[in-house]
């Protein structure tokens, strides 16, 4: 059995807390034993990430990126193996990991790499004086992270906390503890002193210290909002800086004019990848009334032909959901979504694949005659489950889909360009997406309104929450 211990200046390094079991999702079984950190082991590691980033942050860009850079190609170089841990870690099956989550991990290192490289200050001439801003880091900046893509999210923090000048470190959550310690790997090898990317093993209470403690500057979360709201006010005490990537209730508006086929596709995808277990995925499908029927019935039929099991298998398309208490909690909403007035249309039950009986299944669930006031459709399920809602006109369908306080994605279908430029502009979201859904070319920023977040991951503007501006005025 593997046992997980923190990583601290390149030596794992075990605390004094009970040790926590980590289970395959697909099977039940436990694969791994988590020996948490406790604070001498988190003072340990802040005091080890300040003295390594004192001479990373007066490094050049180009040399950081240069490493970054090595980095990216290690990870994409040990895709496959990056991807079997993600399978055991998350239960999600290989197809998708391999696919999307190690592959944006990658593209992250290799685009703040780029951003590395290319960052400039600015300088002002006066008559008598001269100044100059430059960007500085912040120090030693911390990111604690979500189950559902814990490579893709260690990479989409370290990298611009590791861009900027900082030293950063990583505390996974305790159901996936597995990938981050051939990520580390792969940044070693890639050149990084040790010291500059930390794993802390534990739960909440471990998150709780890192948020208390003064030597760490910042901190990024990906979690949900309640999560959120406790890193802000604990964070607040030392007046760190945030980043909060939190839940959503993301709405699909399709249209009547919509290509019948990709609107079909487009919901099952932003409803069923990843086991449902995605903060942004529009659970929330609204369908004009003229197409509404014949739609209802293509997407009955298109869940019911999902393939889920066996995560390693070629032709799984949904793997298992994390953990038994998470499967038990979506269960619920299903029941709690019947005693509303939802209709069951497909699915709302557990599943026992051959072979792997005692996994976190569920089948695809599809549920209709929702209404905007049920909870199904109000609160985030993370789960396999989508709410169908049907909508008259343009503003019908605009208004519904704000009445949220979730902001972080939307989208519609739609071969009226005119339409999807208006509709758009007027869709309260952080991210919006025309005719496809979920898609995150490196680069392009991430992240909520409302309360699904603060800040921006996977862009440019990322570095704005990894460094401060310094501005130098010399008088000649």
């Amino acid at each position: 059995m593997e046992i997980c211990r923190s990583l601290v200046g390149g030596r794992p390094v075990a605390g004094a807390m009970p040790s926590i079991d980590k289970r395959y999702p697909a099977t039940g079984e436990v694969i791994a034993r988590i020996e948490p950190a406790d604070q001498t082991v988190l003072d340990q590691a802040v005091e080890v990430a300040a003295t390594a980033q004192s001479e990373w942050g007066a490094r050049s860009g180009s040399d950081r990126a240069a490493i970054l850079q090595k980095a990216a190609d290690g990870l994409r170089a040990h895709n496959n193996a990056l991807s079997r841990l993600e399978v055991r870690d998350v239960g999600k099956s290989f197809a998708e990991a391999v696919s999307a989550d190690v592959p944006s991990g990658a593209d992250a290192m290799a685009f703040f790499a780029s951003v590395a490289m290319t960052e400039a200050g600015d300088m002002h001439r006066y008559a008598d004086a001269i100044a100059y801003c430059e960007r500085v880091p912040l120090g030693v900046c911390a990111g604690i992270g979500a189950w559902n893509y814990p490579v893709q999210i260690a990479c989409w923090k370290a990298a611009p906390a590791l861009a900027a000048g900082n030293a950063f470190i990583l505390k996974p959550s305790e159901l996936t503890p597995l990938t981050a310690h051939l990520v580390a790997e792969i940044l070693a090898d890639a050149g990084l002193p040790d010291g500059l990317f930390q794993i802390l093993h534990g739960n909440y209470q471990m998150g709780r210290a890192i948020c208390a403690h003064p030597g760490i500057a910042k901190i990024s979360l990906t979690g949900g909002v309640e999560t959120g709201r406790l890193i802000m006010t604990q964070s607040a005490e030392t007046l760190k800086k945030v980043t909060l990537e939190l839940g959503g209730k993301s709405p699909l508006i399709v249209f009547a004019d919509a290509d019948f086929d990709l609107a079909v596709e487009t919901a099952l995808a932003a409803n069923f990848y990843t086991a449902g277990e995605v903060c942004s995925n529009a659970t929330r499908v609204y369908v004009e009334e003229a197409i509404a029927v014949d739609f209802e019935a293509a997407l009955i039929e298109g869940a019911r032909a999902l393939r889920v099991g066996d995560p390693m298998a070629d032709d799984v398309q949904m793997g298992a959901l994390i953990s038994e208490p998470h499967l038990n909690k979506v269960l619920d909403y299903v029941a709690i979504g019947t005693a509303e007035g939802a209709r069951v249309a497909t699915g709302g039950k557990r599943l026992h694949p051959q072979g792997f009986e005692s996994g976190y299944f569920m089948e695809p669930t599809i549920l209709t005659q929702c209404r905007d006031d049920m909870r199904v459709v109000r609160e985030e399920i993370f789960g396999p489950v989508m709410s169908v809602l049907t909508f008259s006109d343009e503003q019908d369908a605009i208004t519904r889909a704000n009445a949220t306080h979730f902001g972080l994605g939307a989208g519609l279908i739609t071969r009226d360009l005119t339409r999807a430029h208006r509709v758009a502009g007027q869709l309260e979201s952080g991210n919006v997406w025309v005719n496809t859904y979920n898609l995150l070319p490196p680069g392009l920023p991430f992240g909520g309104i409302k309360q699904s977040g603060l800040g921006r991951e996977n862009c440019a503007y990322s570095l704005d929450a990894y460094s401060e501006i310094k501005t130098t005025y010399i008088q000649l």
